[in-house]
């Protein structure tokens, strides 16, 4: 005998199961299909809205319950004799909770987590229905996890939604956005290696030769300036730099730019 409905509004679809399963491939079957999903989207609807308020609007919630709706009908074998509600409430909130799980967080956080952190938010609601303040200690022995699991969790309450960097914090000085206080990459460090590459190079040339790359490079002078500055032509300049481009290039492709010495092999002088 089927295994009766949750609900006694539940649509009674047993034949039209019965027949979907019978019809071969075509029209036909998915129009009975199609049929069948929305005599039971009340059902999907009724399961997305327990998850309302979590962070997800109700209407994407409904369009997930939706999906596992969709999946509970073509995978339902009515030959079996179970009937479909109890079948489908697993396959629907199965793929609400799986949306959470692995749609809904900024960044990635272990199942293992995320369970700790949904047992912990239970515990504290219950704790705080009971008048009883939720401490680590008090969830620990409400849950039975030990109170590192707690601690876990805790922390995972709130890494559900990363902040936004234009939040304001406050400071020793008054009110600043979280982007302020962050760090920032130096671009110099991009130049490290560069720099020390062209060393062996640059104490090759002439001590003219230097002084020109020092201006031009460095100081950013204009090559005219340059030339009014060392008592020379602008294309005598141009010249130089040029060909001492070349030859710290030259020299950096041939000798392989020195290592930095190591902290730990570093000796003192």
């Amino acid at each position: 005998m089927a295994e009766e409905s949750r609900y006694a509004d539940d649509p009674d679809t047993e034949a039209d199961f019965r027949r979907l399963a019978e019809l071969l491939a075509g029209p036909a079957k998915e129009r009975l299909r199609g049929q069948i999903i929305c005599a039971w989207l009340p059902m999907a609807h009724r399961l997305a809205a327990r998850y309302r308020n979590r962070g997800e609007t109700l209407e994407d919630l409904r369009q997930v319950a939706a999906i596992g709706l969709v999946n509970a009908v073509d995978r339902y074998d009515p030959a079996i004799g179970r009937a479909f509600a109890p079948f489908a409430v697993p396959t629907v909130t199965g793929e609400i909770k799986r949306h959470f799980r692995d749609r809904m967080w900024s960044v990635h956080v272990p199942r293992r987590v995320q369970n700790l952190r949904n047992a912990i938010r239970l515990a504290g609601s219950e704790l705080a229905a009971m008048g009883i303040a939720p401490s680590p200690a008090r969830i620990a022995e409400h849950t039975g996890l030990t109170e590192d699991e707690v601690r876990q969790g805790s922390e995972a309450l709130h890494g559900f939604t990363a902040l936004s960097i234009d939040v304001e914090t406050a400071t020793g000085t008054g009110e600043a956005l979280l982007g302020d206080r962050l760090g920032a990459t130096d671009e110099a460090f991009d130049l490290v290696l560069d720099r020390e590459a062209a060393k062996p190079g640059l104490s090759r040339l002439a001590e003219r030769e230097r002084r020109v790359l020092y201006l031009r490079f460095f100081a950013g002078m204009t090559q005219s300036a340059i030339a009014t500055e060392l008592g020379l032509s602008q294309m005598h300049v141009s010249r130089l730099i040029a060909e001492s481009c070349r030859r710290v290039r030259e020299n950096a492709t041939r000798e392989p730019a020195p290592r930095p010495t190591p902290l730990s092999q570093a000796r003192p002088r």
